[in-house]
This record gives structure tokens, sequence and C-alpha cells, in this order.
């Protein structure tokens, strides 16, 4: 265990505040801006630019943060993950306190997704992007894999949960896992 690591009985301590701000920060400007894609263009294009905002916070915190909210923490080689993901196939995989390998590699997609997002949107508001279909069909489609990964995500987190025995739900609101 390192400084940033608290126990509790049978629990530790694995997401700070931090990244547990930012998961559901990101989690509820991306639904209000998902909800105001057609209509309220001003409440969209805020929680756009809250959405971006966010990723260079959580990018910043990837670097600088508490143990497991550091990319260097969780951030497979492309070996580590094609053995997770092996190991996963046979309903073997281990379970890890913070990101398993494909969790990781979830999160650099979500993040760079909303980037392309955020910045398509931006662009579109430009005098250089306004009116372009190009860069509205890039945004669009960004918008839709984003979403069909969430979905991806959400499953995963439910079959992690039933597998390993431990609400990873609970987890992301608490900061604590089990030991």
């Amino acid at each position: 265990m390192d400084a940033n690591t608290v126990t509790t009985g049978s629990r530790v301590k694995v997401w700070d505040p931090a990244v547990r701000l930012f998961h559901w920060g990101l989690v509820a400007v991306f639904a209000l801006a998902y909800a105001t894609a057609e209509d309220l263009e001003t409440l969209h294009q805020f929680a756009g630019y809250a959405a971006l905002g966010l990723v260079a916070f959580r990018i910043l915190w990837g670097f600088v943060g508490t143990r497991h909210a550091r990319f260097a923490d969780f951030v497979p080689s492309p070996a580590r993950l094609a053995d997770y993901l092996r190991r996963a196939l046979h309903f073997d995989e281990p379970r890890y306190r913070g990101h398993n390998p494909a969790a990781a590699v979830m999160i650099l997609f979500l993040l760079a997704m909303v980037g392309v997002i955020g910045a398509s949107g931006w662009l579109m508001t430009t005098d250089w992007g306004w009116g372009s279909e190009a860069l509205e069909e890039v945004h669009e489609a960004a918008v839709h894999l984003t979403v069909a990964a969430i979905a991806v995500h959400i499953v995963a987190a439910i079959y992690e949960s039933l597998r390993h025995g431990e609400n990873l739900v609970r987890a992301m609101i608490s900061g604590y896992k089990r030991r």
C-alpha cells in the first residue's frame, strides 16, 4: 500500500473524490448535451464545453493524481491487455483493485471520443466549420459511437460486479472497494 491508500476494515479507498466527481460529472454533462442536441443550443454548448473541461482535468489528473487515478497505474501494455482478454474469454480474469486492462482501454477511448465530440462541436461554431456537413457528420458519428461504448461500459461494469462480487457503481460513489 502507498501513502494514498486508506483502508477501513475490509474496504480499501481506491477512487479519490476527484475521479468520482469527474466520472459522475461527465455522466451528467454528456446526458445533458445528448438530451439538448436538437433544442436548447446554448445549454447544449455549455454541456459540451463542460465535458471538454472535465476531460482536460482528467488528463491532467491522470499524470498528477492519486495512485489509481494515474494512467501509469492502469493503462496496460498490449501484451497485458491481450492476456487479460484471453483470460476473460475463459472466465478466468483476475480482479483488479483499480481499473482492469479492458476498462483502462475503455476509459482512454471514452476520453478521446468526448474530445472528438467537443472539438468538432466547437469547430461548428467557428467561421471555418460553420455549416460544414462533414464536420456535423463527424460530430454525430462520434456521439453514436460513444453512446454504444457507454452501453458496453455499463454492461461490463455489471458483469464485473457480478463476476467478482463487488458493486462497482457503489465503489464509484463511495470510493471504496473490498480489500
